[in-house]
C-alpha cells in the first residue's frame, strides 16, 4: 500500500511539473484555437484489465489468473498558431504493471509522444470541416522491455473532422471523426473513428459522451507485444467515453471520466479512470 501511495504522489509530482513547464487543455474536436490562445489538459489516469478480446471479439481472462495495469499522468496542449492552425503535442510518464501466478513485471517512463497539426479547411451555418496529421514518436522507452511501454515504432496518421454547434436548440456541440493511421514495421495499419457529444448541464458543469473506435486493416504481422497486452500488433478496440466536467472560472476547470473498453478483438479489455485539471491561456 504504502508503495502505491508512492507511486501515485510521484505522478502527481510529475504532472504539476509538466503544467509548469506548459502552462496549458483542449477544445473539441474540429474547432481550432485563435491565434495565441494555449488550451491545455493535465490528467491522472488509472487502466486496468483482467480481461482480453479474444480473436473472435469475446472476453476471456488472462492466462494464468493474471492482471495488466497502467497509472500515467498526461499532458495534451493546444496552441493557436493563427485562428486556422492549431499545434498539438501530448506526452504520458507511464507506470505499468503485468502480474499472473508465475510472475510479476513492472516498467515505467515516457511513452508515445504525438505531435500533431489541425488546420481549419471550412466553417459556416452547417458546420466546421478540418483536417489534422499525425506523428507518433517512439524514442523515449526501449521496446525490448520485458513489458514494454509501446510498439517502439513510429506511425503517421490524417484525419479528418467535423463539429456542429448545436446552439440555439442545445447548449452543445457534436462532432464526428474518421482517419487512416500508417504504422511502420510488424503493426497493421489502422482505420480510426470517433462520435462526440458535448453539451453544458448548468451554467458551469457539462458533460460529454465519446465512442472511439479502431479498426485493424490487418496488414501487419500477428506476433504479440512482448508482454503488453494493450499494444498488439493487430487489434479492434471500441471505447466509451464519459466525463463530467466543472468550469471553476472561464480558465480552468476539473473533469473526472470514465471510459471501459466495450468491444474488440486480440488487445486487453479493460477500462480507464481519469481525473484531469484543464487551463486556457490567451
Amino acid at each position: 500500500m504504502y508503495t502505491m501511495i508512492r507511486r501515485i504522489t510521484a505522478l502527481f509530482f510529475i504532472t504539476f511539473l509538466t503544467i509548469i513547464s506548459y502552462a496549458s487543455v483542449s477544445y473539441a474536436g474540429a474547432w481550432t484555437l485563435a491565434s495565441g490562445k494555449i488550451y491545455d489538459r493535465l490528467s491522472l489516469n488509472f487502466y486496468y484489465a483482467n480481461d482480453t478480446f479474444d480473436k473472435n471479439g469475446d472476453r476471456v481472462r488472462f492466462d494464468d489468473n493474471g492482471d495488466f495495469s497502467d497509472i500515467n499522468g498526461a499532458n495534451y496542449i493546444e496552441y493557436g498558431l493563427t485562428d486556422t492552425i492549431t499545434l498539438i503535442n501530448s506526452i504520458y510518464f507511464k507506470y505499468i504493471e503485468k502480474e499472473d501466478d508465475l510472475s510479476k513485471t513492472t516498467t515505467y517512463g515516457i511513452g508515445d509522444i504525438d505531435l500533431a497539426m489541425k488546420i481549419k479547411l471550412l466553417e459556416g451555418r452547417a458546420g466546421i470541416f478540418s483536417a489534422q496529421g499525425l506523428v507518433k514518436i517512439p524514442e523515449a522507452y526501449d521496446r525490448h522491455d520485458r513489458v514494454p511501454l509501446g510498439n517502439g515504432q513510429y506511425d503517421t496518421e490524417l484525419r479528418f473532422l467535423y463539429g456542429l454547434s448545436l446552439y440555439p436548440y442545445l447548449p452543445g456541440y457534436c462532432g464526428v471523426e474518421a482517419g487512416y493511421r500508417w504504422r511502420f514495421s510488424d503493426p497493421s495499419d489502422e482505420f480510426r473513428y470517433l462520435v462526440e457529444f458535448g453539451m453544458d448541464l448548468t451554467k458551469d458543469l457539462y458533460g460529454r459522451v465519446k465512442l472511439d473506435g479502431i479498426y485493424s486493416i490487418d496488414n501487419g504481422t500477428h506476433n504479440d507485444s512482448g508482454g503488453n497486452p494493450t499494444a498488439t500488433n493487430n487489434f479492434d478496440l471500441g471505447k466509451l467515453d464519459l466525463t463530467l466536467g466543472y468550469k471553476i472560472n472561464p480558465a480552468m476547470g476539473i473533469e473526472a471520466s470514465y471510459t471501459p473498453e466495450i468491444y474488440g478483438q486480440n488487445t486487453a479489455a479493460g477500462a480507464t479512470y481519469t481525473l484531469a485539471v484543464t487551463y486556457q491561456l490567451q
